[in-house]
């Protein structure tokens, strides 16, 4: 029985400690990765329920069911946490998005795990049953929603269409949740294949992704830094952006001027820190917090609502505020 415990639950979790290990930049949150293996066991338990419901009640023959139609429900299930993480800004990149999905289909395949353990662990023998379901089922499970996170996240930094993005990607993790469930070819095939071609994608992808952060993070903080110092040094409007900015104002009252120029200051200034943070965080320095912050990000969001989405439009040039830029500002809400 311990065998069968290990060999059916421990690989999964291994992998997930690996691409925690392999985040540099600690993009991470703890509570919200929690939440994540919380919600990998409650959609398990919904699958099992709606699965179990629909072929009652259709009459429809199991493995037709497993192929056809359970890869829908679950996959679906497991994303729709991930889907609500990324609309509430919570995921910058692809890298953090594979981590969360590769957690809730962790929970979700140690909770389906466990309830075969339960069930046939007496009868089932094999053992080679249960290294399939630990390594292959597991990291499938795993890995179709890591995927999905990718896709859709790199389409939103591409600024492409989401839409197309979630679509494309929950039918290709259907597919090949569907497709290993068929058992087309041996499952010791199936299981090598997705040891194999899991973890080298999501390994290639965590590495392109942290230099185009890097990148990011080095060519956006010079400039920010820059920008802040002729703010406090009262020459803004001797940038570019203070120039542009005079170029709009007419088109504004005074005082959303003055909220517009108090934004883009305050906005800076939580910028900067918000990238200081990922910095430090990256080079396991300790990071200071700021008892400040909290107001300052109230500060931040009134000004938002104040100058309105016109007034938020005519400064998107200045800060270049992008998903990822607004993402990073929300880092600073956990400190």
């Amino acid at each position: 029985m311990i065998v069968k415990i290990i060999v059916s639950l421990i690989p999964v979790f291994l992998f997930l400690l690996l691409l925690l290990y392999l985040d540099s930049l600690r993009l991470v949150n703890k509570n919200v990765l929690l939440l994540c293996l919380v919600w990998g066991i409650v959609s398990a338990f919904l699958s099992f329920m709606i699965n179990t419901f629909l072929i009652r009640y259709f009459g429809i023959n199991f493995d037709t069911y497993s192929g056809y139609i359970a890869p829908f429900i679950e996959e679906f299930l497991k994303m729709l946490f991930l889907l609500i993480l990324i609309r509430k800004n919570k995921i910058g990149f692809m890298i953090d998005a594979a981590i969360y999905g590769f957690a809730v289909g962790s929970a979700f395949s140690m909770s389906e795990n466990l309830f075969y353990l339960f069930n046939f662990a007496s009868s089932e023998a094999n053992l080679m049953v249960w290294i399939t379901r630990g390594f292959g089922t597991a990291l499938m499970h795993g890995g179709t929603v890591a995927i999905f996170g990718i896709m859709t996240m790199s389409a939103l930094n591409r600024n492409a269409n989401i839409t197309v993005a979630v679509v494309t990607g929950m039918i290709l993790a259907v597919l090949i949740h569907g497709i290993y469930n068929m058992f087309l070819i041996s499952p010791l095939i199936s299981t090598l294949l997705i040891v194999i071609i899991i973890p080298v994608t999501i390994s290639i992808i965590f590495q392109n992704n942290e230099r185009s952060i890097r990148k990011w993070l080095e060519m956006e903080f010079d400039s920010e830094v820059k920008l802040l110092g002729m703010i406090k040094k009262g020459k803004f409007i001797e940038t570019r952006s203070g120039a542009f900015l005079v170029s709009v104002k007419k088109h504004f009252p005074a005082e959303i001027v003055m909220d517009i120029y108090c934004f883009i200051s305050l906005y800076l200034e939580l910028s900067v820190k918000a990238k200081s943070l990922l910095m430090l965080k990256e080079n396991d320095l300790p990071v200071i917090t700021d008892p400040e912050t909290p107001a300052k990000m109230k500060e931040l969001e009134s000004l938002r609502k104040n100058i309105g989405k016109a007034g938020f439009l005519a400064i998107s040039p200045i800060l270049r505020m992008s998903r990822k830029d607004l993402w990073k500002i929300s880092l600073l809400e956990s400190k």
